[in-house]
């Protein structure tokens, strides 16, 4: 197979134009959002007061509920969101032009930086509780979609050539691709991405829980807010016993959620020897035990595939006449035209009034900005850099050894929960005072928020490597150097630059809180295009804000069209198990 007989040092294929039309209106676009955001924010709502958060622990089982209510909700909006947008986007040549560059500068906006916007924009049109309770959801959202996007689009686009000629041969359409051959070929890289999509999310969940705006309470009970208080008034055994909460929600969704998913999806693995040590799960053992569970299976779930196979997968409907096409056809023209008009139109007008914002900076500052990107950029290398060190070797231990997976597999799940802000205080005692401590510390706080998007990516694609070809390479008594080059690393190649770019992306964002924070009355700050942007929100500094955060959109979509997007090209061409 190709995947075991290449090395990785192949040279990528040229890449395109520097910009194209079609980035230059989606970059314009989300100026005009985010310009509509801050207007509607700057005209603030009246105080608001948030709730009164009890510390008892015969309160913590509500506010864990409540926490989980709002990952699970963000969860399922994430996963259906990737499948529906990665599938589009790995099929449709042309709707991929457009959709992948939108995934690139989505996944690079400092969302962290904007919660008070989005919240004080969602109130201004929304109910309080209800708009804090959807900023919320929107925050653990964008925490936990770009990588299970970006997963499901590689995982299409390397599905095996010759499973998709025997698709071609038997003329599946597309339910049925996707039903047998897709998602099969997909589902160990979602489940190991939502293992981290969750893990991510916590630490979004503490701080969409917690946050304030001035004398703008806009705190929602949970665990975030329930350990912030706990913090805040040195309450040291309710700080214990949250911790405690959150380590055993973790772990009860390995044990009860993700165990029995990996242990039933390895049936989906492509290979042509069974593992001989396959991952396990008790729960996932004792379910297939249950009458109740059968019962379950057979009277709902599948009567409900069935369903969808005769409604999605049927015959073709009866063919329309040519007269009813073609005014079917005119009517969609008129429809699509129109709103093409009214899209531009508000992309125009919102364009000028962006343009008139950023105009208002000096030369100066434009030269501080592209200078603070450069610092920052070399930042986010340095930390991609460290976390790649670590997270192939483990992931690798991890993914290929089911025992040592299960020993490991909570233990990361849990540190993977820990928000990273919460160890920076540690952090900058330890090394503010030391030769270049607070760009380490800058670097360190990056790593922590996003190594854990490579590991997990690597444990995904060592789980998903073929019995058939370790066997292989075993015979032959393939060891060491050799082995890593023609298997593991070929295996691992597309699975890394998912995970590099998803981890590329948050460490821009973790930039906010990495170069600028302000601990025991004083603030600390290194030069960074994250510090521009969180001294430009604190201060209310609505240019500068702006401006920032559409530099750092731009740097992220340079980077990720002229080096993972080729890098990409590599995997699809050259790393695919054919």
């Amino acid at each position: 197979m190709n995947a075991v007989r290449r090395s990785i040092l192949g040279t990528a294929q040229p890449g395109g134009r520097l910009l194209g039309a079609g980035d230059i209106l989606i970059i314009i676009g989300l100026a005009v959002l985010i310009y509509a955001l801050l207007r509607l924010a700057i005209p603030y709502p009246a105080p608001v007061i948030g709730p009164e958060i009890n510390l008892s622990t015969s309160a913590l089982p509500w506010y864990a509920l409540l926490s989980l209510t709002r990952m699970a909700v963000a969860y399922f909006l994430s996963l259906s969101f990737s499948l529906v947008y990665g599938y589009v986007a790995a099929r449709n040549q042309a709707a991929e032009r457009v959709l992948m560059p939108i995934l690139d500068v989505l996944q690079s906006v400092p969302i962290l930086s904007f919660l008070p916007v989005v919240a004080l924009s969602l109130t201004a049109i929304l109910p309080q509780g209800l708009a804090v309770e959807m900023a919320a959801v929107v925050l653990i959202f964008t925490s936990q979609a770009w990588n299970l996007t970006f997963s499901f689009y590689q995982s299409v686009r390397t599905v095996p050539g010759d499973l998709q000629e025997a698709a071609q041969i038997f003329r599946l359409n597309w339910w049925y691709r996707l039903r047998h051959m897709e998602l099969p070929f997909a589902a160990l890289g979602l489940l190991w991405n939502s293992v981290m999509s969750w893990a991510g999310g916590w630490f979004f969940l503490m701080a969409a829980e917690t946050f304030k705006v001035g004398d703008r309470d806009f705190r929602l009970p949970g665990l975030g807010s329930y350990l912030q208080k706990a913090a805040n008034s040195g309450n040291t055994s309710a700080i214990i016993f949250g911790v405690l909460t959150l380590v055993l929600l973790v772990v009860l969704l390995d044990q009860l959620v993700w165990r029995p998913l990996l242990a039933w999806a390895e049936k989906f693995k492509i290979e042509l020897v069974e593992n001989d040590n396959p991952p396990t799960s008790w729960f996932f053992d004792l379910l297939g035990h249950s009458r109740l569970a059968t019962a379950l299976t057979s009277s709902v779930i599948v009567p409900s595939i069935r369903w969808l196979d005769a409604r999605l997968g049927g015959p073709m409907k009866t063919e329309t006449g040519p007269q009813d096409m073609q005014t079917s056809a005119l009517w969609r023209r008129i429809l699509r035209l129109g709103l093409t008009f009214l899209v531009g139109l508000a992309i125009v007008y919102g364009g000028v009034r962006a343009t008139q914002v950023l105009t208002t900076l000096t030369l100066q500052e434009w030269g501080h900005i592209f200078v603070a990107a450069l610092f920052t950029g070399l930042r986010v290398a340095a930390a991609l850099i460290i976390a790649l060190l670590w997270t192939i070797p483990v992931g690798v231990a991890i993914g290929t050894n089911p025992r040592l997976a299960q020993l490991l597999q909570p233990i990361v799940q849990i540190l993977a929960s820990i928000p990273a802000t919460a160890l920076f205080p540690i952090i900058l005692l330890l090394l503010v005072d030391l030769p270049f401590g607070l760009n380490s510390a800058a670097i360190l706080l990056m790593l922590l928020g996003t190594q854990w998007y490579v590991l997990f990516n690597v444990i995904a694609g060592a789980s998903a490597m073929p019995q058939d070809l370790k066997d292989i390479a075993s015979m032959f008594k393939i060891k060491g150097w050799a082995r890593w080059r023609t298997l593991i690393l070929p295996a691992l190649f597309p699975y890394l630059i998912t995970g590099l770019i998803t981890a590329g992306g948050g460490a821009w964002n973790a930039s906010i809180v990495a170069e600028y924070t302000e601990f025991n009355a004083r603030a600390y700050s290194v030069t960074g295009l994250g510090a521009i942007i969180s001294q430009a929100a604190a201060s209310a500094d609505y240019d500068l804000l702006l401006a920032g955060t559409l530099t750092m959109i731009v740097v992220v979509l340079l980077i990720n069209r002229f080096f993972w997007r080729r890098l990409y090209r590599v995997a699809e061409e050259k790393y695919r198990m054919d």
